[in-house]
C-alpha cells in the first residue's frame, strides 16, 4: 500500500481517478483543497483518500474491500502531521453521524450534531476557551451575525434596531475567507461603523459560526440538500451551545428578498431557535441598500458612488483598500 500527499487541485488522469473514486463512495468532490491523500494498491487504484482544506479535514472515503484494516487512520494521521509541519495545529472535520465514534477515537471532539452531520474539533475545549474569551451582560441579549463585505448603512440600521431592543448586543463578525474584503478589514468596518453604539460588543466569530469552510458538506450526496444540512449545523451550534452561554434569548435578522440562500436560512432559523427559547427578529431591509450593489460599484471602479450606501467610515476603508492594491 502506498500513500501520496499531493497538492491541489490534482491535474488529469489523477484528478478524474479521485473523482470517480468519491463519487463511488457516495461523496462529493467540493474543489477547494489545499492537499490531498490518496492510498493506493499495488495497482494503484485508489483505496483510500482524505483531504484538507485550509484547517478543515474532508473527503475521506475507504474502499469497501479495506474497511476495517485502519486505512482511515492512516490517512487522517498523514493529514494531521502534514498540517502540523505547516503550523497549522488547530482543525475541524465535519462528517456523517455514523463516523461520530471513529473520528473520536482519533482525538475529536464533537461541536455540534444533527440528524444529518457532526462538527468536531481536535481540541477537547476549543469551543469553551471561545465562548470564555467573550464577557457576559446582564439583562435581555441578543445576536446578530455579519459577514458585512462591506458594512453599509443597512447593516448599520440592522445593529441600531437590535440594539435599541435589548440591554447587550453580541456582534459577531464572520471571520472566513472567501469574501472581496478580509476578515480583518470587514471586522474593522463594522467595530468602526457603529461605534456610537454604546451596548453593541463586536467578536470575531472564529470558526463557530455561519463558515461554509469548517461545515464542508461533502458527504450529502444531493447538492440540493447541502444548504439546508450546513445552516442546520449552523443553528445547532448556536442555539445547543452559544446562546445558552452568553444568555442570548434574542437573534436579529435582516430580510433577505435577493438572496434565496439567505432567505432559506432565515426560515430555517424561524422554525429551530423558538424551540431553544430563542427570538428571531427579522426586520425590514432599508430600500435600495445591499452589499451586493457596493460590490458591483467596487468591481466598477466606481468608488465615488457608493459613498450613498456605506457610512463614512466603510467608504474610508475601502479607499485605503484598493489605494493599497493599486
Amino acid at each position: 500500500m502506498d500513500l501520496s500527499l499531493l497538492a491541489a487541485p490534482l491535474k488529469g488522469k489523477m484528478a478524474a481517478r479521485y473523482k470517480d473514486f468519491l463519487s463511488t463512495c457516495g461523496l462529493r468532490d467540493e474543489g477547494d483543497a489545499d492537499v490531498i491523500a490518496l492510498m493506493t494498491d499495488e495497482d494503484f487504484n485508489i483505496v483510500a483518500c482524505g483531504a484538507r482544506a485550509g484547517n478543515t479535514l474532508k473527503q475521506f472515503a475507504v474502499s469497501p474491500d479495506y474497511e476495517g484494516e485502519g486505512a482511515c487512520a492512516t490517512v487522517l494521521t498523514a493529514l494531521m502531521n502534514d498540517a502540523m509541519q505547516r503550523g497549522i495545529l488547530r482543525l475541524f472535520l465535519c462528517t456523517k453521524p455514523k463516523n461520530r465514534a471513529m473520528f473520536a477515537s482519533m482525538g475529536f471532539e464533537p461541536i455540534a450534531a444533527t440528524a444529518d452531520a457532526v462538527l468536531m474539533e481536535n481540541r477537547r475545549n476549543g469551543l469553551e476557551q471561545f465562548l470564555a474569551s467573550i464577557p457576559r451582560h446582564e439583562g435581555v441579549c441578543g445576536a446578530v451575525v455579519m459577514n458585512s463585505d462591506p458594512f453599509t448603512k443597512g447593516h448599520l440600521h440592522l445593529l441600531e434596531y437590535a440594539a435599541a431592543h435589548c440591554d447587550a448586543l453580541y456582534v459577531f463578525a464572520v471571520s472566513e475567507n472567501g469574501s472581496m474584503f478580509s476578515p480583518e478589514e470587514r471586522f474593522d468596518m463594522i467595530v468602526n461603523g457603529s461605534a456610537h453604539i454604546k451596548n453593541r460588543f463586536v467578536f470575531r466569530s472564529d470558526a463557530y459560526l455561519v463558515s461554509r469552510a469548517t461545515f464542508p458538506a461533502y458527504f450529502i450526496r444531493d447538492e440540493h440538500d447541502v444548504d439546508r444540512v450546513r445552516s442546520d449545523l449552523d443553528i445547532e451550534l448556536f442555539r445547543s451551545r452559544i446562546a445558552p452561554a452568553l444568555h442570548i434569548t434574542k437573534r436579529f435578522v435582516g430580510q433577505e428578498p435577493f438572496s434565496p440562500t439567505t432567505n432559506a436560512y432565515n426560515e430555517r432559523m424561524k422554525e429551530l431557535l423558538p424551540e431553544k427559547g430563542i427570538e428571531l427578529v427579522e426586520i425590514p431591509r432599508l430600500a435600495g441598500i445591499s452589499a451586493s450593489r457596493v460590490r458591483a460599484l467596487v468591481k466598477e471602479g466606481r468608488i465615488e458612488e457608493i459613498g450613498e450606501f456605506v457610512p463614512e467610515t466603510t467608504y474610508e476603508t475601502i479607499v485605503r483598500h484598493f489605494a493599497a492594491n493599486a
